[in-house]
């Protein structure tokens, strides 16, 4: 049996990065790294020369079995404190680690990649958004009842997700459907807000049905690239069925699934 610790992959970042706190850049590199603790997104490291605030160390250690043991700092900013905001691999078996800093994305107020504000986490260099007007015929049907029939799908591909049919809320039976206090966030795309759909029966509760929760979002003000699904909605290709120019799609299998 293996016992090989998991590969970290560090690699550059060309773009200019800042951080701030009460309008005060505390952070500000052109040479930071990506780092992917996690598959499916990658944080920043930054030289410490880049952070421009008081570090302290505060005893408290992050555990990481392919980084190595964190240092952990409060970061001073001003008349502010911020706990746990930083972190360091002082002993790292990644050689490129043990200069570098993390600091908590969300302890800071804004992240900038060059002018532009960064929301939610940083953005992969590895993902690509594509929001595109079509004319397929797609339905969504659930237990065999159809819930929305559209001609004007706007079809959103981002890499490594299924292709997500984004629909016109005339064209979807708008009265199945119940908003929910759910919501999500995507640096993409923006805040998300969700519905359940309730079918064989009424959404308002009059009558027997079944009610699927939170499987259709949409983002009334998304982000400017991908605004070409504002105040569209999109169903969950795992939880529904959907057909697209006469053909059913088969379900795929995801993190959602």
């Amino acid at each position: 049996m293996s016992t090989a610790k998991p590969r970290v992959r560090v690699e550059p970042n060309p773009k200019w990065i800042r951080g701030m706190v009460d309008g005060q850049v505390v952070v500000d590199s052109r040479r930071s790294r990506f780092v992917w603790e996690i598959p499916y997104y990658p944080a920043w490291y930054f030289p410490v020369d880049d952070v421009d605030t008081k570090l302290v160390e505060n005893g408290e250690t992050l555990r990481s079995p392919s980084r190595g043991d964190g240092t952990r700092y409060d970061l001073v900013a001003g008349d502010r404190t911020l706990p746990n905001a930083a972190w360091r691999h002082l002993d790292s078996p990644v050689d490129e680690l043990r200069d570098l800093i993390r600091i908590e994305w969300d302890a800071l107020d804004a992240w900038f990649e060059e002018d532009v504000e960064v929301f939610v986490h940083p953005r992969s260099p590895e993902v690509r958004i594509d929001a595109l007007a079509s004319s397929r015929h797609v339905r969504v049907l659930i237990d065999g009842e159809v819930v929305a029939d559209s001609t004007h799908p706007t079809i959103l591909y981002e890499t490594g997700l299924p292709a997500r049919y984004y629909l016109p809320k005339t064209d979807v039976r708008m009265e199945l459907l119940t908003p929910t206090e759910h919501s999500s966030a995507c640096p993409y795309k923006g805040w998300a807000n969700y519905w359940n759909v309730t079918v064989g029966g009424q959404a308002d509760g009059h009558g027997e049905g079944k009610t699927l929760e939170n499987i259709v979002w949409g983002y009334r003000t998304p982000l400017p690239e991908s605004e070409a699904i504002a105040g569209l909605v999109c169903f969950y290709n795992e939880k529904v069925d959907i057909e697209v120019d006469g053909v059913m799609l088969d379900r795929p299998k995801t993190v959602f699934s």
